[in-house]
């Protein structure tokens, strides 16, 4: 006999899925069992959100599932959040919530409460189990649907008797070859439509974004732009995919470049909040868009389209540089790397500033420079407000997958979490989470985690004692004395992280910020350098936004 527990871990093993993320909980303990016996590790965080949070970066970081277990009841409504920002990031989640057993259920027995309702609007699939025979085949299209056309979470509910009750191994049959990871190529029509717009444009652009990183484009990405000299922008999980660097990479100046384009490729990134949601000034009402998105209810939202290719970007991009034209657009490039430039030296001036409190772009640049010596390949985590915004025009990626952010949701709380699961996946992996001082208090205590599982990682607190992009434009709305609510104590989260067993670095000058992170990345463990900020600095650069 099999138990439905047993099973479940078989499935894990199956998918490939090498970790599950929890905090602990009677209700699923039949998994946590079999993941032993199947040699699954178990990584029990402090707080279920932040093992939801966990499986969404492990998906991100594998291109593949991540899985979260959950007990029942609290144990499912903690993790509800970081379902949502797997939704909106479309990263392919799977949460498994325990359930009282089936013949208690509307009893009222310990943490029962209807789960599966809660997931239908942010999930693609959510559903219960119900026999443990049904486990495999349940597994099977979990898998199959997080992974399908664009990814996404998927709940399924376990109850207690489904996990511990068992089958007939000798009658089962495990699914195989339940999924295809075939790609979607574009209409050939399309594409030559696509091209006569490339072949007619003066001042082209591309904009890529997360789906580029999630259909492994990065080096068709690179040949298109290099066949057509087009300048490339990026934004979410698309950051490094052209590394820093690139003649044909370009930051500062995508305002310029993207508002006064003739046609801009728009691969993999909807038009949303972060781009205006395709309106001026961002782009211009002129401005011809060719959109790319294996979504098809996704091309021309909020922005009208002359041409939409139903296509996974890898596709898309390996089509449209077989077709291009080799060109030359020195004039183009010239003129956005002179706006390039022009930025900047802006964000320079900032960067060698002595004064005091510090001023965000010295620690992102002093950050940078320490992570990328030679020999490291860091990845960032990117968990907070204007330190984040600004920490993101000054950090330079050197490949994909090293910036991990929480996403369009904008849901604060992924540092620990997410770093968990990069350190778990990729120990060579230098990981520096970027991290404000607001939301270091939502899950600040999974860097105990990191200690108990000896996961070494460098947290940079920008300190400047508040909620800085909420406080910032509220008071210039309203008032200080409208403002309540934003301002926190200049907290030393260096002493929490100390009394976790972790290095702690306080630091109040710009002189200072080197040497401390140096030492926190030499210490070997899980290290906190809190650095004091000037709160005033995102008004004071024209800085403030979102990392987009």
């Amino acid at each position: 006999m099999v138990s439905g527990g047993q099973l479940v871990a078989r499935m894990l093993k199956k998918e490939g899925v090498r970790h599950i993320f929890t905090l602990s909980g009677l209700h699923v303990a039949p998994i946590y069992a079999a993941c032993v016996e199947e040699g699954i590790a178990i990584i029990d965080t402090r707080h279920e959100q932040a093992a939801a949070h966990a499986a969404d970066a492990y998906a991100r970081l594998t291109r593949g599932v991540g899985v979260a277990v959950v007990t029942a009841g609290p144990g499912v409504t903690d993790a509800l959040t970081g379902v949502a920002n797997a939704h909106a990031a479309s990263s392919p989640m799977l949460l498994l919530g325990g359930a009282a057993p089936t013949f208690n259920q509307g009893r009222g027995s310990l943490q029962e409460m209807e789960q599966v309702d809660l997931f239908h609007r942010i999930s693609k699939w959510s559903d219960r189990v119900p026999s443990p025979e049904a486990v495999p085949h349940y597994l099977a299209k979990a898998f199959r649907v997080a992974l399908s056309g664009r990814p996404g979470p998927v709940f399924l509910e376990l109850a207690w008797d489904v996990l511990c009750n068992g089958v007939d191994e000798d009658g089962l049959r495990m699914p195989e070859r339940y999924r295809t990871d075939a790609r979607v190529a574009p209409d050939a029509r399309k594409v030559d439509e696509a091209l006569a717009l490339l072949r007619a444009a003066e001042r082209p652009a591309l904009l890529a974004g997360s789906s580029v990183y999630w259909d492994g484009a990065w080096d068709a990405l690179r040949a298109f732009a290099e066949r057509a000299q087009v300048p490339v922008f990026l934004n979410g999980a698309g950051r490094g995919c052209l590394p820093a660097g690139h003649p044909l990479f370009f930051q500062h100046s995508r305002k310029e470049a993207l508002s006064g384009a003739d046609v801009v490729f728009v691969i993999g990134t909807p038009f949303d909040f972060r781009l205006n949601y395709g309106a001026e000034p961002t782009f211009s009402a002129d401005t011809k868009i060719v959109q790319v998105d294996i979504d098809p209810t996704e091309l021309g939202r909020n922005r009208p389209v002359e041409v939409g290719l139903v296509a996974d970007s890898f596709s898309a991009l390996t089509a449209l540089e077989a077709g291009a034209d080799r060109a030359k657009r020195d004039t183009l490039l010239t003129t956005l790397r002179a706006g390039e430039a022009r930025r900047q030296a802006s964000i320079d001036e900032w960067a060698r500033s002595d004064s005091t409190p510090i001023h965000h772009y010295r620690l992102a640049r002093e950050l940078s420079e320490v992570a990328n010596a030679a020999g490291q390949d860091p990845v960032f985590i990117a968990d907070g407000g204007n330190w984040v915004a600004m920490a993101a025009k000054v950090l330079e990626l050197k490949r994909p997958g090293r910036w991990l952010d929480p996403g369009p949701l904008g849901c604060l709380g992924v540092g620990a979490p997410f770093a968990l699961a990069s350190k778990v996946l990729h120990p060579e992996r230098t990981c520096w989470v970027v991290q404000g001082d607001g939301s270091f208090g939502l899950n600040g205590f999974d860097f105990e985690t990191a200690v108990r599982f000896k996961l070494p990682m460098v947290c940079v607190v920008g300190n400047d004692a508040a909620w800085g992009q909420i406080r910032l434009p509220q008071v210039q709305m309203f008032g200080e004395d409208k403002s309540p609510a934003t301002l926190l104590a200049p907290t030393r989260y260096d002493k929490v992280v100390e009394a976790f067993g972790g290095h702690g670095e306080f630091v109040t000058e710009p002189a200072r910020i080197r040497p401390a992170l140096e030492r926190a990345l030499a210490s070997g463990t899980v290290a906190c350098v809190n650095v004091l900020l000037d709160p005033d600095a995102p008004v004071k650069a024209g800085a403030m936004g979102y990392a987009v």
